[in-house]
C-alpha cells in the first residue's frame, strides 16, 4: 500500500525530534561544562566565528561554513543574553549557545538521513530508530554537538553520501559534492568512493561539474582567508603532507590497549548487537552482510584514511557511522526478529 506525503512527513517529523530528544540533554551538559583551557579546536573555531582568521592553524582556518553560520546565529542570541543575563553577553557565552544549537540540528539531521537509509536497506521503522539512537548516544555526537566544532557538518556529508548511493537521490549527491570541499579538507578521500558508487545518482560528467563547483567555491574562500590575512598558499599543501607523519603514530596507537579502548568507545556497548550478527552460519551473515556488499566495505576503507592520518582514531571512527546503523538496524530487524505494525507506525 503507497504511504502518503503527509504520513511520510509526520514520520520523518517524529525521527527528527526523537534525534533531537536523544542529543540535546547530554550536548548542553558538554556545552555548559566543558573546560576550553585545553582544547585548541574550540578556541579557534570560536575565533574564526568572530570574523578571526589570523593565528588559526592552517588544519581548521578554512572550514568556515559552521563557524560562519554559528556567527550569525550567535547575534539575535546576544540580544536576548543582554537582557536576561547582561553580564554574559559580552562573553562567549552566546555564541557557545549558537553553535550548541546548530551543531544539534544538524546532527539530528544526521540522524534522520541514517534512518531513511536503514529503511532503504529494509530495516524495520522500529530497528532504525533504534540504530538512530545506538549512533547519537556515542560519545563523540555528544562532544561534536555540544562545542564549537565543525564536525556536525562533516557527519551529515557522509550520511547523505552513503544515503545517495543507495537511494539514488540527485539533490543529497550534489549537496555533498557541493558542500564536501568546506566540510572539511579530508573530503578528496571521499570523491573516489562517490564516483564509483553513486552513478545511479549522477553519471560521472555530472559528478565531476559538482566537484568542479564546490572546488572553485573552496578556493575562492581560501584565497579570500589567504589575501586577507597575507598566508601563503603553500601552506595548505605541506600541512597536508605533514597529516602523513600521522600514520605510524595511528597504526601504533589502533594495536595498543588504549587503541582498542578508543575504537570500542565509539559505539560503545552497542557494537554487541554486530556480534550478535555473526552468529548463525553463512546464511544468517549473508542477510545483513551481502546488502552492504562492497559500497559498504569500502565505505569504512574511507573510514579509516581518516583515522590513520588524522591521529585521532575514535573521533574519525565516528564517520562510519552510516555503515554501523544499517548493519546494527538489518541485525535487530533480521535476526531479533524485531517487527513492527508498519502501517499503525504512519498512520
Amino acid at each position: 500500500m503507497a504511504i502518503s506525503r503527509k504520513a511520510r512527513w509526520r514520520e520523518w517529523v517524529l525521527v527528527y525530534l526523537l534525534a533531537l530528544g536523544v542529543l540535546a540533554g547530554p550536548a548542553y551538559t558538554m556545552y555548559v561544562h566543558y573546560d576550553f583551557s585545553h582544547s585548541l579546536d574550540t578556541r579557534s573555531y570560536l575565533r574564526m566565528a568572530r570574523g578571526e582568521f589570523e593565528g588559526v592553524s592552517v588544519t581548521r582556518r578554512y572550514r568556515v561554513l559552521v563557524p560562519a553560520a554559528a556567527g550569525v546565529l550567535a547575534w539575535p542570541l546576544e540580544q536576548v543574553y543582554a537582557r536576561i543575563w547582561p553580564q554574559r553577553a559580552a562573553t562567549d557565552w552566546p555564541l557557545r549557545l549558537a553553535f550548541y544549537v546548530l551543531n544539534t540540528l544538524l546532527m539530528a539531521g544526521t540522524g534522520l538521513v541514517l534512518y531513511e537509509t536503514c529503511r532503504l536497506f529494509g530495516a524495520t521503522p522500529a530497528a532504525a530508530a533504534l540504530a538512530v539512537v545506538a549512533v547519537l548516544c556515542s560519545r563523540w555526537a555528544v562532544y561534536i554537538t555540544g562545542l564549537p566544532l565543525v564536525d556536525s557538518l562533516y557527519m551529515l556529508v557522509f550520511a547523505l553520501a552513503f544515503y545517495a548511493s543507495r537511494s539514488g537521490s540527485k539533490w543529497a549527491l550534489v549537496a555533498v559534492l557541493v558542500l564536501g570541499w568546506q566540510a572539511k579538507e579530508s573530503f578528496v578521500f571521499l570523491v573516489p568512493w562517490l564516483l564509483l558508487f553513486s552513478r545511479r545518482a549522477l553519471n560521472w560528467p555530472a559528478q565531476l561539474a559538482w566537484l568542479a563547483l564546490g572546488g572553485a567555491l573552496a578556493f575562492a574562500v581560501r584565497y579570500w582567508i589567504d589575501t586577507r590575512i597575507g598566508a601563503p598558499p603553500a601552506a595548505s599543501v605541506q600541512n597536508a603532507l605533514n597529516h602523513f607523519e600521522n600514520l605510524s603514530y595511528s597504526l601504533r596507537r589502533l594495536l595498543s590497549v588504549k587503541g582498542a579502548g578508543e575504537i570500542f568507545s565509539v559505539f560503545g556497548f552497542f557494537w554487541l548487537v554486530l556480534l550478535l550478527g555473526l552468529r548463525g552460519g553463512t546464511v544468517r551473515r549473508a542477510q545483513w552482510l551481502t546488502p552492504l556488499g562492497w559500497p559498504g566495505a569500502t565505505f569504512v576503507g574511507v573510514v579509516l584514511v581518516h583515522m590513520f592520518l588524522s591521529g585521532d582514531l575514535g573521533r574519525m571512527g565516528y564517520l562510519a557511522a552510516p555503515v554501523f546503523a544499517v548493519a546494527f538496524a538489518l541485525i535487530i530487524t533480521q535476526q531479533l526478529g524485531f517487527q513492527s505494525n508498519l502501517e499503525r507506525f504512519r498512520r
